[in-house]
């Protein structure tokens, strides 16, 4: 049987189209195809011992917040599917001798078509976005076909997997499709379709099916592809054919996407495939999560920590550790951090220990696949570096918007010979972190603000920094504590008493944000902008006195800004 693809094949010969195409169909249509869903906290931090490196670092930090980040998650179902002359290759599902393009499997499908055709006549991206464009025109108000109604009950289950020995593909992308099923009665066999050797797989795939899908016990088998089947039921992700997608069903998306990335046409453009599975998170990992936190539901987990760094097992992963390692946990464990190494944990208290942590903290790895368990006041703080930035931190976006927590990463340096040079992806792999003591410091003084524990800091820059820092991660009353606690810079720093003016208006404290407000005119009386903002904040304080007090100031020392604001403002002529 025959394992290979032929990607040389065009688009239109090569791709399965479900809204047209013979032997797919829908067994039950989902409530909804996509639909906007809150934001968790992402943010990252550049900590390298290098000026040029967080340049470089910020820059891209920059870029990925105006150009990249949507201002909702974009939460795509998943339906159950009925296929017909299906088989199994590598890690993909064909239907009829026609790839489908489903979920993260599609996503890296068309990437495998791009690249093994960069030397063909044609350009392999231009030919791929011709026929998703023609698809998308042909699917306008088509509908994809439903069920057969002589459905066998115990017809075979068949999943792709990308491997069997790489945690985060196994959870995210097969493991969370068996949730599809829920709530249907299939009582046929379940398989997972692998393309690595069998002596490559890790325990822990068959550990976690046991522990989080226990009904299905006997029914779930590991076999290799290629396999074939004359029918077999299996599932679909929308999200990997949004760029097939009758344009009307995806409409929308664009309210919540960056103003240049619409307008780039990523929404409608395959080359922005990359950029909208980061914003995504799909139904089934939603559920996969759920299911997990429903498994320890009323079980005992006190033993574990709250407060952990975690290591790795060289036996079960690829050695990545983390030169610095040692001297970040002397300071953690002072504040009650244990170290956990995961593969070490049963399924179930990974779970677990996700869902009850305070702060996990950890160099980048798999491991952070755990996340999707976390609860939403959890801090999961990452420490990775720029070629981690660029290559495999939208990766994670998709759990940590699935768990509504805090995800907070810090870029540090490579650790290689000449840090000051990028590695090269694709020659170099993932290079591991190197954290320096100065790096350490800066991540320390953070963790412990969040813990409640204020540093004593004697340099205004990295006062502002750390509080600027806790605030951008969802913790703005313990950002303006720190601040207090460093109160005789107040006095002098216009930077700070805005960023504590900004802790306060997070709070939803106008009176004490107008106080910060008036210290940070009085410590720079250059800004105008202070002004404006204390008229804004003395309106809801209602505070009358205080606005025609600023009203008089912005007259005197700003007169144009005085016009433009009462005239665009016709309210303030009447503050009594």
């Amino acid at each position: 049987m025959r394992n290979k693809i032929d990607l040389s094949l065009p688009p239109e010969t090569l791709f399965h189209n479900p809204w047209s195409d013979p032997g797919f169909f829908l067994l039950k249509r989902p409530e909804f195809i996509w639909r906007p869903k809150e934001r968790a906290i992402i943010e990252g931090f550049a900590v390298s011992e290098h000026a040029q490196i967080n340049k470089k670092i910020r820059s891209f930090l920059t870029v990925t917040k105006r150009q990249k980040t949507f201002s909702k998650a974009i939460e795509y179902a998943a339906a159950p599917i009925y296929l017909e002359q299906a088989s199994f290759r590598k890690s993909h599902i064909m239907v009829q001798d026609r790839m489908l393009l489903n979920g993260a499997s599609g996503v890296r499908l068309i990437n495998r078509f791009r690249w093994e055709n960069e030397e063909a006549e044609i350009d392999s991206v231009d030919q791929v976005q011709t026929y998703l464009a023609g698809c998308q025109n042909e699917n306008t108000e088509r509908e994809i076909p439903s069920s057969l109604a002589d459905l066998e009950p115990n017809t075979d289950v068949a999943i792709e997997c990308r491997n069997t020995f790489n945690f985060y593909h196994f959870i995210t992308e097969s493991l969370s499709q068996l949730t599809v099923l829920d709530g249907h009665n299939f009582t046929g066999d379940v398989y997972f379709h692998f393309p690595n050797q069998e002596d490559k797989q890790r325990p822990f795939a068959r550990a976690f099916v046991d522990a989080l899908f226990p009904e299905l016990a006997g029914r779930v088998f590991f076999e290799r592809a290629p396999k074939e089947y004359d029918s077999v039921i299996s599932t679909y992700d929308f999200l990997g054919g949004h760029y097939q997608a009758p344009r009307e069903s995806v409409s929308g998306i664009g309210d919540f996407a960056p103003k240049p990335f619409v307008e780039g046409g990523g929404l409608t453009d395959v080359r922005g495939q990359a950029v909208l599975a980061m914003n995504c998170v799909s139904s089934p990992l939603i559920a996969l999560r759920n299911r997990g936190l429903a498994a320890i539901e009323g079980q005992d987990f006190s033993y574990l920590p709250k407060r952990f760094f975690v290591g790795r097992d060289d036996r079960q992963s690829r050695a990545r550790h983390m030169e610095g390692e040692d001297l970040l946990f002397d300071h953690l464990r002072l504040f009650d951090f244990e170290y956990v190494v995961f593969e070490n944990l049963s399924p179930l208290e990974q779970v677990a220990i996700m869902a009850q942590a305070e702060v996990m903290i950890s160099y980048h790895g798999a491991g952070f696949t755990n996340m999707l368990f976390a609860n939403p006041d959890t801090y999961v703080i990452e420490l990775g570096t720029l070629q981690t930035a660029q290559f495999r931190w939208g990766d994670f976006w998709p759990l940590a918007n699935a768990a509504q927590c805090r995800y907070i990463s810090f870029f540090a340096d490579h650790n290689t010979e000449n840090p000051l040079l990028e590695p090269n992806f694709s020659q170099d792999g993932i290079v591991p972190v190197r954290l320096g003591e100065a790096a350490t410091a800066e991540i320390m003084a953070f963790v412990v603000t969040l813990l409640g524990h204020y540093p004593k800091l004697t340099k205004l820059a990295i006062l502002i920094e750390t509080a600027t820092r806790a605030l951008q991660a969802g913790a703005p009353e313990k950002a303006a504590d720190l601040i207090d606690h460093h109160a005789e810079f107040l006095d002098r720093d216009a930077e700070l008493c805005l960023i504590k003016a900004d802790c306060h208006k997070e709070l939803d404290e106008p009176k004490s944000e107008l106080v910060a407000l008036d210290l940070a005119y009085k410590a720079d009386r250059s800004r105008w902008q202070t002004l404006v903002r204390m008229i804004w904040c003395a309106n809801r304080c209602e505070r009358p006195q205080v606005i025609r007090w600023a009203l008089s100031r912005l007259e005197r020392d700003f007169p144009e800004r005085h016009e433009n604001f009462v005239t665009a403002h016709n309210w303030v002529k009447y503050v009594t």
